[in-house]
């Protein structure tokens, strides 16, 4: 007989209950990210990789946009923008899953530092700081959400 331990023995991570946003990752050291947002703050569809959170994924349901990387000390990584889904993930032949989005990048001045979030007393805990190499999507609990949205004013459009 197998036993099972850790988070497979507790179920999913993420429930419907339990989903404030949705949270995208984008690796600023493996793209230019700096310089497509600068051009175009604009997002409508972003790469996720195969998952039961992808059945979860609706229209209307906020997402956050993380940047990350750790090559560069002059760029703040962490949440760099935020939206909504505008659809479920869609699955093409021949190519990965992805989400349609409304997403927008704000001004780097309102991006909210990962050494921000990780010395606040509960978002500390968010899923991307526990899990950074956890592919997309990862999420923000309802709790979180809406801390990020009273103290940092993130709002989903």
């Amino acid at each position: 007989m197998i036993k099972t331990v850790g988070a497979a023995a507790a179920g999913p991570a993420v429930t419907r209950d339990n989903l404030g946003a949705w949270l995208l990752k984008g690796n600023a050291d493996r793209a230019d990210l700096l310089g497509r947002f600068a051009r175009d703050p604009r997002i409508d569809r972003w790469c996720v990789q195969p998952s039961y959170r992808l059945d979860l994924m609706a229209a209307g349901q906020p997402v956050v946009f993380w940047g990350s990387g750790s090559r560069r000390r002059d760029v703040p990584y962490g949440i760099w923008g935020w939206g909504r889904l505008r659809g479920p993930a869609r699955r093409e032949p021949g190519a990965g899953p992805w989400v349609p989005l409304d997403v927008t990048i704000a001004d780097p001045g309102a991006w909210i530092a990962r050494d921000t979030l990780r010395a606040h007393p509960e978002l500390c805990d968010l899923e991307v700081l526990r899990q950074p190499q956890a592919a997309n999507p990862s999420f923000v609990t309802d709790r979180q959400w809406r801390l990020l949205r009273h103290e940092f004013g993130v709002a989903s459009r």
